[in-house]
């Protein structure tokens, strides 16, 4: 009868078992170092360290502890006749069985052994030697115990193990692989950490990895593609890096020599992820310019087309299942794409491969959404599925003319979607996130998958709204009511306590987009502002807002964006309490009044001596971004003057008007172009008009002659009359 083998312990386990308890019983009565030396020796002749089970290892940790291995490792005289390191290598193997029980391997005493560790794999093996060589395997599984801890990497990285590795890893020196391998392990979960203290040693590791690379002929080429994204250094290190660019170029032409041949599935899948790694982290800086360069990129995004079309157009979404990696890095090269088509100052792209591109391109998105489409509801928290809305988020910010229909058809979902993350996700985590590229190392990791949906779509929604048809399902679909909401979150990240840089910008650009998707919205549609009451909330929140930005450094753009949202709002929402019966008001406006007032001033020109209008300095390195908004909010402005009583008051308090003429009194009328002659006039006229001391102020300011000269006939005729 066959016998059941978990059932009873072998004959072999058996007497290793009855062997090892007479080795334990030595060394607990051991009286002397020789006896526990000798009890010693038995124990790690009865058993190695993988083959003891939990019990007896606690049991020789009982026996031993600490104490011994610690005597063992820091003796420098064994017994006569015994190899130099016996007793360091006794010392690791007893370390190595207590490394197995993580709760061990985590120990102080295990930890403060680190620098011990680094010593033995920096000094030089005989391989003739067998306790040396089994001591270098020793420490890797020593090290590799500690690296699988909570504070492992941590103490690794602080301790100098990844310089050590590194230098094995160079050296060529036994072991060499164990090392590149932890070192791996190393960078998947301390990156920033690795490179901060061990920047030119890893430095090295790539120079030589991404050299072999290049050169390799065989499957070794293959093999690398997987372990190469470990080693990318976080941006911008590798560009400004003196061995970068040598690095960049190794990489590039060793994926050129891969993605240039006939592949199967199991070659391509880990050249294309390589390089989306390259790509997330350096754009296509690593491509180099020219004919050569352009054929390789305009290859790398159809390689990555037929990929996403070859998976996405199968009816059955579960054939996605297990292929989410390769089509993240799709996605990520597919972008870069798209980022080239649109580039126009020094594009890789020649204009006809940027036809073909957006073509295939296109095709690809047909796949996505296609996709989308048979995604269930219970798929909304997978992470491919948000890459999947994030790229095509990005693709309708570029291309509208594009799958017109099959895109209406999708809002409905699309919305949806961004509503169910923001909504009933965690509030915590809807601040906007790095998309790592999920099991494609070396791509930006998070602690959480990014929720925010929102921030991918609001560019496609700024397009999306200024046309007819997707403003008419947008509106259906709640969307104001829902970009309002986030707003108003949005800015309380902004001006919540400290955050991280990277964060706040996020917010602010999905803050300044917002205002674009609004804008679009009180254009084309100003009667939803009046009827949706989610507008005067935010109207509320504009209001407070701007008079917070303005004094701070660094918020112009969207300083200028929420004065001119809020100015066109208030042509709508005049009447509205919260406009009229709220002390906010009058701050906004004099808030805005400061911006609108201080973009221009007398500057001597260069070459003729005389003074010229010109953007104040604070003003000109966002001018490109804020001139029109600029141009918009004096319109506005204008227009608000006769809808609220104390506004003209306001102005003339404020010295604008006067100023205002003072400057065009100073400058060349030549240097004055048409379309800010326009403007300056409006805000005098509407004042005029609407208030008699407003007329008297500009009169006194030589405003008829002022308005003569240049040309601003509306202005002198009311100025002329009665």
């Amino acid at each position: 009868m066959a016998s059941d083998s978990g059932a009873l312990p072998s004959a072999g386990n058996a007497a290793r078992n009855t062997t090892l308890e007479r080795c334990l019983d030595v060394l607990r009565d051991a009286k002397n170092d020789s006896e526990q030396f000798a009890a010693l020796l038995l124990v790690t002749k009865a058993v190695r360290a993988g083959e003891v089970d939990c019990k007896t290892r606690r049991r020789i940790f009982d026996a031993v502890g600490f104490t011994f291995p610690n005597r063992l490792l820091a003796s420098r005289e064994p017994p006569a006749g015994c190899p130099e390191h016996v007793f360091r290598a006794l010392g690791l193997t007893l370390l190595t069985c207590f490394c197995t029980d993580p709760e061990l391997a985590s120990h102080s005493q295990i930890l403060n052994k680190i620098p011990t560790f680094n010593d033995i794999l920096a000094s030089p093996c005989n391989l003739d030697d067998t306790f040396t060589s089994s001591m270098i395997d020793d420490v890797y599984q020593c090290l590799g115990a500690v690296l699988a801890t909570a504070r492992g990497p941590r103490e690794l990285v602080s301790r100098g193990t990844v310089s050590a590795l590194c230098q094995v890893y160079l050296n060529n020196s036994y072991g060499h692989d164990h090392a590149l391998q932890l070192l791996q392990g190393l960078l998947a979960t301390a990156e920033a950490r690795c490179w901060q203290r061990a920047t030119p040693d890893l430095m090295a590791v790539l120079c030589k990895l991404s050299d072999t690379f290049h050169r390799a002929e065989d499957m070794t080429k293959f093999q690398m593609c997987a372990v190469l994204p470990y080693f990318m250094p976080p941006p911008p290190l590798l560009t400004q890096h003196p061995q970068g660019s040598k690095c960049l170029h190794n990489l590039y032409r060793g994926l050129a020599s891969i993605l240039s041949s006939r592949l199967s599935q199991l070659q391509r899948d880990p050249a294309l992820k390589l390089a989306a790694c390259l790509s997330q982290a350096y754009g296509a800086e690593w491509i180099p310019a020219g004919n050569t360069g352009s054929k390789f990129l305009a290859l790398l995004v159809n390689l990555a087309c037929v990929e996403v079309r070859l998976c996405l157009e199968e009816p059955d979404p579960a054939t996605v299942d297990g292929k989410e990696e390769v089509m993240t890095a799709c996605y990520i090269l597919i972008e870069m794409g798209i980022l080239e088509c649109m580039r126009e100052e020094k594009p890789l792209l020649k204009e006809k491969q940027k036809v073909q591109l957006v073509g295939t391109m296109g095709e690809a998105f047909g796949a996505v959404i296609y996709y989308l489409r048979q995604v269930g509801w219970e798929k909304l928290g997978e992470p491919f599925v948000f890459a999947s809305v994030r790229i095509l988020g990005a693709w309708m910010a570029e291309e509208t003319s594009s799958l017109k229909q099959e895109i209406c058809d999708l809002l409905p979902f699309l919305v949806h979607y961004a509503k169910t993350l923001f909504r009933e996700g965690d509030k915590a985590m809807c601040s906007p996130q790095q998309t790592a590229v999920p099991g494609v190392p070396g791509s930006p990791k998070d602690s959480a998958l990014p929720t925010d949906a929102l921030r991918f779509l609001l560019p496609a929604l700024c397009h999306l709204t200024a046309e007819d048809r997707p403003r008419e399902i947008l509106i259906s679909e709640g969307v104001p009511a829902l970009l309002c909401e986030y707003f108003l979150h949005q800015w309380e990240v902004l001006t919540s306590e400290p955050q991280p840089l990277t964060l706040l910008d996020s917010v602010e650009v999905s803050l300044q987009t917002s205002c674009g998707v609004f804008l679009n919205l009180v254009v084309t549609t100003p009667d939803l502002i009046r009827r949706d009451g989610c507008f005067a909330s935010l109207m509320d929140t504009l209001m407070k807002s701007l008079p917070f930005l303005l004094p701070q450094q660094g918020h112009l753009v969207l300083a200028a964006n929420v004065a001119t949202l809020g100015l066109m709002m208030a042509r709508i929402l005049a009447s509205f309490p919260v406009l009229q019966e709220t002390p906010s008001a009058p701050a906004f406006f004099e808030a805005a009044i400061c911006f609108l007032s201080q973009a221009h001033a007398a500057q001597e020109d260069p070459i003729s001596k005389s003074l010229a209008m010109a953007v104040v300095p604070d003003y000109e390195a966002a001018w490109a971004d804020i001139r029109e908004l600029w141009f918009l909010g004096m319109q506005a402005f204008a227009n608000c003057i006769a809808l609220f009583p104390w506004l003209p008051h306001m102005v003339l308090q404020s010295s604008w008007p006067q100023d205002l003429l003072e400057l065009l009194g100073k400058v060349a009328p030549d240097s004055v172009d048409f379309e800010l002659i326009a403007v300056f006039q409006g805000i005098l006229l509407e004042l005029a008009r609407a208030s008699q001391q407003g007329k008297e102020v500009i009169m006194s300011q030589q405003g008829k002659e002022w308005a003569n000269l240049y040309g601003m006939a509306a202005l002198e005729q009311c100025l002329c009359e009665l």
